[in-house]
This record gives C-alpha cells, structure tokens and sequence, in this order.
C-alpha cells in the first residue's frame, strides 16, 4: 500500500483507496455483490491474487468484514465502508458527466453488462412473474452470445444456459447498441425506434421498457457540454 507521508485525510483515504481496483471492489460491494464469485463475476479483468489482495487490505482497514462460517467466502460492509456509497455514487457522476466518450471494444464486457441489467432490472414495472428474459448479443458467438434472465418471486437471476421453458420476452442488439442503453446514451424505447435494439414480446411490457429495464443509476446524468 502506497504511502503518502501526509497528515492530510484526503491522503491517509488514497493510501486505502487509491490502490488499481480498489475504488472497483468497493463499488461492487456497495452493488450488492457479497460471494467472491459474484466479486470476480463484476470486475472481469481482475486477477484472483489482486482480487484475494484488495479483499485483505479492505478487511485490515475496517471497511469490510469476512462473514464468520460463511463459505464460498462472503464479505460485507462495515459502517466505514456503508459511509462510502455516496463517495462511489459522486465518483461515478464525475465520470459520467466529465469523461464520457465513445466506448472502446476493450471496454465493453458482456458479463458485466448481464450483471448490471440483472440487479438493476425493475420486477414490479416488468408486471411478468414468473418470466424469462432473452438476451441476445447479435454481434458476439458461442455462450456470450445468448444470456437469459429469470424472474421469480421479485427477484432476477442469471442463466447462462437455456432455462427449459419458452422465454415471455426477447432482446436483441450488439453488446455496443445495449450498453450504450444502460449507460443512458439514449433511452430504450428510443434504440428501439432507431433499430440498434429489438424487442420481441407483449405490446405492453414492450411499451414501459424503459421502467424495468435495469440501466445504470446514473443513466440520467448527462455528459457535460
């Protein structure tokens, strides 16, 4: 862990939070990601030995806890760490706003992508349940190509294989056309009507997409002029 020789607080915060990752493991957690699967499922690129690394330096700095008996492994946040949601939330409008720009293709991560719609998806305004969502990435191949998401209960999980039973709605797009839906860049009933974004399913559930489709929770904040 770097040291910056500092009294000041915001350097004695960077020693902790500054480290490559460490601002992303902590968003994950503030998401709602608690098993390390789930961490590892949420930072892609991540290495387990920096993940396994970030985890320890977080549980000896007080900002998260190993849950005791728990197994596979689960963290949570503690209070220092439950003070640093609007810290993430402020960091990630920043960067909305400030250092939007056109997406790379090493940027866009399909896993990722699956998760957020997954755990932001709105089951009320959905009005299905139970349901399958179909996902389908028109541009990737093999098993990232097709996802689908169950609805059961309120609540939604990931399938990465075919549930079994016929699907109640079907979206189709390129991981680009679907991302830049979740990151706000134009709204899904608009990608619809531009083409880059086609769903398949009832009228009504069709027309309230933009209610229950799980984009970011900074979707609404615009890019800076």
């Amino acid at each position: 862990m770097a040291k910056y020789g500092q009294f000041c607080p915001v350097a004695k915060a960077a020693e902790i939070l500054g480290e490559r990752w460490m601002l992303l493991v902590v968003r994950e957690l503030v998401c709602g990601s608690r098993r390390y699967g789930e961490l590892q499922r949420g930072l892609g690129r991540i290495s387990p030995g920096v993940l396994s690394q970030r985890l320890k330096s977080l549980v000896d700095a007080g900002v998260i806890r190993r849950v005791s008996g728990a197994a596979p492994a689960c963290y949570e946040l503690t209070e220092a760490g439950r003070e640093l949601e609007p810290v993430i939330m402020a960091v990630g409008t920043w960067g909305q706003r400030w250092s939007r720009s056109r997406l790379t293709r090493a940027e866009l991560d399909v896993e990722l992508l699956v998760l957020e719609l997954a755990r932001n998806f709105d089951t009320q305004a959905f009005g299905l349940d139970p349901a399958v969502l179909a996902l389908c990435f028109s541009d990737l191949h093999g098993e990232a190509r097709r996802w689908w998401l169950l609805v059961e209960r309120g609540h939604v999980d990931i399938c990465r294989i075919h549930p079994g039973r016929p699907h109640d709605l079907e979206l189709t797009g390129t991981l680009r056309s679907v991302t830049e839906v979740w990151r706000g860049d134009l709204s899904a009933l608009e990608a619809i009507r531009a083409g880059s974004l086609n769903a398949d399913g009832p009228a009504p559930v069709v027309k309230r997409i933009d209610r229950w489709l799980g984009v970011s929770r900074l979707a609404h904040v615009g890019a800076a002029s």
